[in-house]
């Protein structure tokens, strides 16, 4: 699949998720698979730009091309500084989101709030696009089938997209009223797959190669985008991969496995977030990887409690080792919540 000049290596894609995919959660799922990843959501606020998050979320330092940031706002003039200034800060692709359901980016007309304007829809991605054309940036589009079940708008949004020149638009498989409730309805995907003639990625409830095969077949989308599915799971990229290219489902990656793929997580995230905030930044990362384990309750917690990064390290490593006589060939977990 190709997004404007980039050809992407596969069609498995990291799906945006705010508090989740900063870089070095991004550079890991690339390692293990993901053809392509998108940053979490950037303010187009420039009142927030020099914010230590912000500062944070812009650092790309390192980063597999293309860089992918997500930009989200209501006013189409702010947006296109927004996406200038991301391109200045080393973005090769700009997202556009108007796919958050959360309240407090909706209250503000922004995310999937513009589905109910799509004449401002139109304005929006109109002066982004302008903004990134002369740089050779091309812009895609988040978004969701509507803003309830009753004004699912996906295919005239798909075709505004399409006429202002989004080079791809990613579909969210439910409305913003469903949240990320019930099971994503892919009809509406298939609808704007068949009515557009720009690429076309689909998410929602992909958590297995298999459901991945299904939805691409179902939709006919040109790729999948995974989130919290992934969550503690960074592998899944590269098991969804191996299923669409050879319908073959790949063993369980061992403890060992696993584990030398969290320790290289820490690493990069300590290094990322500093000493205070990556020990605490840390602790969901950890508990996404072991919430369904035996043990996994006693064990984070008993890491929520630690203050420093390098014990934090030292207690995994340590819990690691003792897995070993058991058999290191043992998966870590079985099971995972679908997104």
């Amino acid at each position: 699949m190709q997004i404007g000049s980039w050809k992407l290596p596969n069609p498995v894609f990291v799906a945006p998720m705010a508090g989740v995919t900063d870089r070095p959660y991004r550079q890991l799922c690339k390692r293990l698979g993901a053809g392509h990843a998108i940053s979490e959501m950037a303010a187009s606020n420039p009142a927030l730009w020099d914010s230590v998050k912000s500062a944070r979320r812009l650092d790309h330092a390192g980063e597999i091309d293309p860089v992918t940031v997500q930009i989200v706002g209501s006013d189409p003039d702010i947006m296109a500084q927004a996406a200038q200034f991301n391109i200045d800060k080393g973005a090769r692709i700009i997202d556009i989101n108007m796919g958050c359901p959360v309240k407090k980016v909706c209250k503000v007309a922004s995310g999937s709030a513009l589905l109910r304007d799509e004449p401002l829809v139109a304005r929006i991605l109109e002066a982004v696009v302008n903004a990134c054309e002369p740089h050779g940036v091309p812009v895609t589009l988040k978004t969701r089938t509507g803003w309830d079940r009753q004004t699912r708008n996906a295919v005239r949004i798909a075709k505004i997209a399409q006429e202002t020149g989004i080079a791809a638009i990613t579909l969210h498989g439910r409305t913003r009223a469903d949240r990320y409730e019930g099971q994503a309805e892919y009809n509406t995907i298939r609808e704007v797959k068949e009515n557009c003639q720009i690429p076309v990625i689909a998410n929602g409830d992909i958590d297995s190669g298999s459901k991945a095969r299904q939805v691409l077949d179902e939709t006919g989308a040109d790729a999948v985008m995974i989130g919290r599915a992934a969550m503690g799971k960074p592998w899944l990229f590269r098991e969804v991969h191996h299923f669409l290219q050879t319908g073959e489902v790949l063993p369980s990656p061992t403890v060992a496995q696993i584990g030398e793929w969290l320790l290289t997580h820490l690493e990069d995230h300590y290094q990322f977030y500093g000493e205070a905030t990556g020990v605490r930044t840390a602790r969901k990362h950890i508990g996404w990887y072991f919430e369904n384990l035996a043990s996994g309750p006693s064990l984070i917690q008993s890491i929520n409690a630690i203050e420093t990064t390098a014990e934090q390290y030292r207690t995994i490593e340590r819990w690691l080792k003792e897995q070993e006589p058991e058999g290191s060939t043992k998966p870590l977990r079985t099971t995972h919540l679908a997104a």
